[in-house]
């Protein structure tokens, strides 16, 4: 755990909630930096935290409104720059481009009117399912840490973030930076997180009112009503608040919608720009919507308008509590028990500077449910003190298993209300489920730890098997009663599927313990869909578990994915592009089914696999058909293959990866822009053990392709992968596999449509959705896995003038690392003098100095120095530049850094 949990912040969290701070670099101004006076720069009310550029593109249109119309400002937390990301516009890669992808997002969010943007130096490494993996290569604890010192720094009152579970097709560095701002949250509001900052740095803990995600599961209203009209939550007790994208913009006489999407394409390297227009009918402009994970700050009932989502805590509520209060209602466990009661807390805080005079409080619960309330009345709450109600809430005794209850707290003071609310669910004594993947498993203890369990609801519990096969599904079976239990748990399964044993036992369960039983899952008929091909893109199942308690039923999904038996040959093929007789004498896989992007036809997007294997590799031959040649890019732009026509093959070698870091994946060009050459294939390995270039990262494969450029239909890609190539030994039983074919009918470096044999949205990333192969007569070989090689080579702030230039101004430490006093570096002068500009320092302590000349647009001038102690001055050349120049300084010592600007003169 990185951080203490919700409910152990709390009553810290009572009495600093709105403190003021110093941000550390105010200290001393020392020429160029943060203004004196000990004011901080920046106070924001919106901080939205994401991975990447653009993740916060989707909520632009209510952010941007929100500042036009309410004098809210906003700024962005963006963990990594995306330099692992593809490039649609250029070669750049790596820090290259995480520098070009970031003064894409400050141009993008300059249209909402945001004018801060926080990146942390954290790499972006590759496209991941996994939060784990994403933690490891963030150094966790060191991403909360800058997190916690930007929320402190820049005191917003209200966070955004995105879906911090493990849902199909979530990307991994979007599950842990949303984690890290849930944390953060926190966090930054405990004294005893991160003290150094408090105590070493100036710093005061923060708390703010609110964190939401963007994005909703449910359905809303199309058009203007989406506002007004409630939103139907999946979860009936989320709380979703919506904005409307199609309010006009006075300043821009168009739609918020129409800027959002200008704002869009402001990211040209991801393809954005070719997306379309914003709609112009009213009808078919949605909302931005957003929920609620958890709120220190009351909130109007019912939750309408366009600015809901922030009333309460960053902007009154129409007939509202004053501004600064807090109110809070939490439940003592999640989980809870028919006709038992359990404990349930309200926290209550008056504004700094207004009291709550003669507050009343009351809280509901749904009809049958008992509240008792310890006292009548909470007295009169000073400025800035605080009041807690302690409840004890019972459920009737018929609840049944699986109702969602909401408990609301609403708070009343001279005419004015608001309320907030928490959520629990009414379990059985005994309940059993399916056991959770690796991924699922740490989400879950996450939300644990930080006091949010209703989030572990985002993920519906899945286990796979394939066409055909057998395999082991495990129940978890827990006891949250206070007497042991026994009795019997067994799986409900969609025909076509049987389990072995029909039933287990499980004796002698203690209370708080945990059994896991197993059951032999069998696919038995082998004509069933596969994959998203299968209806609603799987097969329901429920767990069925009695105690003396009465009888648990918990719904699940399997997953039904694809299998195949790979012939062996004893003469390995010719790889020259065809399947010549004989090379490939196994069934063919169709490759044909749609998993993301848009519809097409068969002869715009489909494809044939054919596999054979012998005792040293791999031999895959796929037949594309294709009616549009994409862009053709340079043999020195093999990399991120979907960006264009090509093929992607997969392989985890011994079926049991948790995320892609332990498999094999390869793309693979059919062509490319070489004349000289006969205009090759080529092949690279990305997201997974070791990406980079084919001939580097994977020694000994061969690809060969046919291709007719001038009458093209398509093309054929037949590929040798040696079996030592893989990082680790092949299990023949149960080797994952799968072959997605990317289509391109555009010459901007942008896919349209993608296909495959094993096919769920995200699936590139989910090795256990991956099909099944076998492979008769190798030789099975024990576990020798290899360590994976992940990219760990991030642009940095230090590298950044857009960010050096923020910093001088608002004083937030760059990268959200630690600050330097400004006495630490003083830019005395900046002077022009033919092609250099003289560039004046004076060091308090020994550093090293990034130097830009800087035109507004372009680094004109660049020179990096290590400074001793005292004076120096630094010659920087010059080649071109518009308009007024100016000297940007990044100096670090210690792990520290300051930012310092000053015009050149």
């Amino acid at each position: 755990m990185r951080s203490r949990s919700r409910a152990a912040v709390v009553a810290a969290t009572i009495l600093t909630l709105g403190a003021a701070l110093v941000p550390p670099a105010l200290a001393d101004p020392g020429g160029g930096s943060a203004p004196p006076g000990g004011e901080a720069a920046v106070d924001l009310d919106v901080l939205f935290i994401g991975a990447h550029p653009d993740d916060e593109a989707g909520t632009l249109a209510a952010l941007g409104q929100w500042n036009e119309f309410d004098g809210i400002s906003a700024g962005v937390i963006t963990v990594t720059r995306g330099e692992g990301g593809g490039n649609a516009v250029g070669l750049e890669e790596g820090p290259e481009l995480g520098i070009l992808r970031e003064a894409e997002e400050r141009r993008a969010v300059g249209h909402a009117g945001i004018e801060h943007v926080y990146n942390l130096d954290k790499v972006d490494f590759f496209y991941t399912a996994s939060s784990p993996l994403t933690a490891q290569a963030w150094d966790g604890e060191d991403a909360l840490e800058r997190v916690v010192r930007v929320i402190r720094a820049t005191r917003p009152e209200v966070i955004i973030t995105m879906n911090p579970s493990p849902t199909p097709g979530n990307h991994g560095n979007h599950q842990e930076a949303a984690r890290l701002a849930v944390e953060g949250y926190y966090a930054a509001a405990d004294p005893a997180a991160f003290a150094a900052q408090i105590t070493d740095e100036g710093m005061e803990p923060w708390a703010a009112g609110r964190v939401l995600r963007s994005g909703a599961s449910g359905q809303g209203e199309p058009g203007a009503q989406c506002a007004t009209t409630p939103y139907r939550p999946t979860d009936p007790t989320d709380r979703v608040f919506g904005a409307w994208a199609g309010r006009m913009s006075e300043a821009a006489g168009e739609t918020w919608a129409a800027l959002e999407r200008r704002a869009q394409w402001e990211y040209v390297s991801q393809g954005w720009a070719a997306f379309p227009p914003a709609p112009t009918d009213p009808d078919q402009i949605a909302c931005d919507w957003f929920t609620l994970i958890d709120s220190r700050t009351p909130y109007p009932d019912p939750a309408s308008g366009p600015t809901a989502a922030i009333q309460g805590a960053a902007l009154p509520a129409e007939g509202g509590l004053p501004l600064g209060t807090r109110l809070e209602i939490e439940a003592g466990r999640y989980d809870v028990l028919a006709g038992e009661p359990f404990d349930a807390t309200v926290h209550v805080q008056a504004p700094d500077r207004r009291p709550l005079v003669h507050p009343e409080l009351a809280v509901t619960a749904p009809e049958g449910w008992q509240v008792e309330q310890s006292g009548d009345t909470l007295g009169t709450i000073r400025p800035g003190g605080s009041a807690t109600v302690e409840l004890t809430v019972t459920p009737p005794a018929g609840a049944a298993a699986g109702e969602r209850a909401v408990l609301a707290a609403e708070l009343t003071a001279r005419g004015a209300s608001g309320r907030n609310e928490t959520s629990v669910q009414v379990a059985n004594a005994v309940r059993g489920g399916l056991a959770p993947r690796p991924e699922v498993a740490v989400f879950e203890d996450w939300t644990a730890e930080q006091g949010l369990p209703k989030l572990r609801d985002l993920i519906t519990p899945l286990a796979s098997v394939g066409t055909g096969r057998t395999q082991e599904v495990a129940v978890e079976v827990v006891n949250d009663g206070t007497e042991p239990a026994g009795g019997t748990v067994r799986l409900d399964l969609a025909d076509g599927f049987s389990a072995e044993p029909a039933e287990r036992t499980y004796t002698g369960l203690a209370p708080g313990e945990t059994a896991t039983v197993t059951f032999a899952v069998t696919n038995d008929d082998t004509s069933l869909p596969t994959s998203n091909r299968a209806p609603d893109g799987g097969y329901p199942l429920e767990v069925v578990t009695t105690s003396p308690s009465g009888t648990d039923t918990r719904a699940g999904v399997l997953e039904l994915v694809p299998t195949t038996e790979v012939p062996r040959l004893e003469a390995a093929p010719e790889v020259d592009g065809t399947a010549a007789e004989g090379e490939y004498p196994g069934e063919v896989l169709d490759s044909s089914t749609r998993w993301e992007g848009e519809e097409a036809a068969p002869e715009d997007a489909s494809a044939a696999t054919r596999v054979s294997f012998t005792d040293d590799a791999l031999y895959l031959h796929v037949e594309v058909a294709d009616d549009t040649l994409g862009t053709v890019l340079a043999p020195e732009d093999c990399r991120r293959h979907w960006r264009t026509d090509s093929v992607e093959i997969t392989i985890d070698p011994r079926g049991s990866s948790a995320n892609t870091a332990t498999t094999f994946k390869t793309g693979i060009f059919p062509i490319t822009d070489d004349p000289a050459a006969g205009d090759p294939p080529c092949f690279q390995r990305d997201a997974d053990n070791n990406q980079g270039p084919g001939e580097e990262t994977a020694p000994g494969m061969e690809v060969a392709s046919v291709i007719d450029r001038e009458d093209y239909d398509g093309y054929a890609i037949e590929a040798m992968i040696p079996f030592d190539a893989l990082p680790d030994t092949v299990d023949p039983e149960r080797m994952g596999l799968n072959v997605l074919v990317y289509d391109s009918d555009t010459d901007d470096r942008t896919g349209q449509t993608r296909i495959g044999w094993a096919t769920y949205s995200g699936v590139q990333a989910d090795p256990f959705r991956w099909g099944l192969a076998t492979l008769p007569g190798l030789a099975a070989a024990e576990p020798a896995p290899v360590e994976p090689t992940l990219p760990d080579e991030a642009a940095s702030s230090t590298d950044s003038p857009q960010s050096i230039a923020q910093s001088a101004a608002d004083g937030v430490p760059l990268g959200g690392g630690p600050g330097l006093p400004g006495s630490a570096l003083r830019l005395r002068s900046a002077q022009a003098e033919g092609d250099t500009v003289r560039v004046g320092l004076r060091a308090g302590v020994a550093g090293r100095a990034d130097v830009f000349v800087w035109d507004g647009t372009e680094v004109v001038g660049r020179l990096d120095a290590e400074l001793p102690r005292g004076a120096s001055t630094l010659e920087v050349p010059v080649t071109g530049g518009s308009g007024e120049l100016e000297v940007l300084v990044a100096y670090t010592a210690d792990g520290a850094s300051l930012a310092l600007s000053r015009p050149v003169g």
